[in-house]
């Protein structure tokens, strides 16, 4: 009789995650297009959104350290340049070419485009074998991804630029999600918590996403009235806080789940 109730409780568990997945993921969606009508420096709140998220992990842990007494994980230099920097690089590619793309194109055409991760998703989860190969997987993924487009297909305005910004976004989302699952599950590590999995990528993120900003956006930002006039810095604070608050609960429960479930990787988020 455990059996069953522990199976129900599993499958509970696993629902809310995926509902409340959804509902910021959705949301966040909507409100980064509605941002960047106002305010078209993606990849500036993009680094403002990976501080805001270092920053609220940081103190996370720390009153979790007091509270409970035991000290968190903290990885060593060697392990975390080789194995927590290729899915920083993928994660900050993923989320910075998603919402770069939202300057060019409709939340249809992204939705739908974006629909192609889980087919990426699933070949990166074949590839690193955290998979076996299944034909009724296949079948399950193709059909979702074929629901997603053509669910949102009547309704497009199609940019090339965009779309292939949405594109390499999802296949890059593929590799990370894939190696968030492998870097998650890994007891050695110690970073099965999505708390202390944020806190020691946010940097690498920083740091890998900084001169692409710099290159594209830094003379832009110094020089924009929205920054540094004042009656226009409160709203923006408010809407970068809101997002960053907003973003991470998506990436969290994302990150939780693929740490419960085995299998494939969870959809992704932006």
């Amino acid at each position: 009789m455990a059996c069953p109730v522990q199976f129900l409780c599993k499958t509970v568990r696993n629902v809310g995650l995926v509902l409340f997945y959804y509902v910021f993921s959705i949301g966040i969606t909507f409100y980064n297009k509605w941002l960047m009508k106002g305010f078209h420096y993606p990849l500036f709140m993009t680094l403002v959104h990976l501080t805001m998220i270092f920053l609220l992990s940081t103190m996370t842990r720390h009153l979790v350290a007091r509270r409970t007494g035991k000290p968190r994980v903290v990885l060593s230099w060697r392990v975390y340049l080789v194995k927590v920097a290729p899915t920083a690089l993928a994660t900050v590619l993923d989320i910075g070419l998603s919402n770069w793309s939202f300057l060019f194109i409709t939340i249809s055409l992204y939705t739908m485009t974006k629909s192609s991760a889980v087919l990426f998703i699933l070949f990166f989860s074949l590839v690193f074998k955290l998979e076996e190969p299944n034909p009724y997987l296949v079948v399950v993924v193709v059909l979702i991804s074929s629901g997603l487009f053509m669910f949102t297909f009547k309704s497009t305005q199609f940019n090339m630029e965009g779309f292939l910004m949405v594109l390499l976004a999802a296949f890059i989302g593929g590799i990370r999600w894939t190696l968030t699952q492998i870097l998650m599950q890994k007891a050695e590590l110690g970073l099965q918590n999505p708390v202390d999995t944020m806190y020691h990528l946010q940097p690498l993120m920083f740091l890998c996403l900084f001169p692409l900003f710099l290159f594209n956006e830094g003379l832009g930002v110094s020089s924009s009235e929205k920054l540094f006039r004042v009656e226009h810095l409160p709203p923006l604070l408010y809407s970068l806080l809101t997002l960053s608050l907003g973003g991470r609960w998506p990436s969290a429960w994302a990150s939780r789940s693929s740490s419960w479930c085995p299998g494939p990787p969870a959809s992704p988020s932006p």
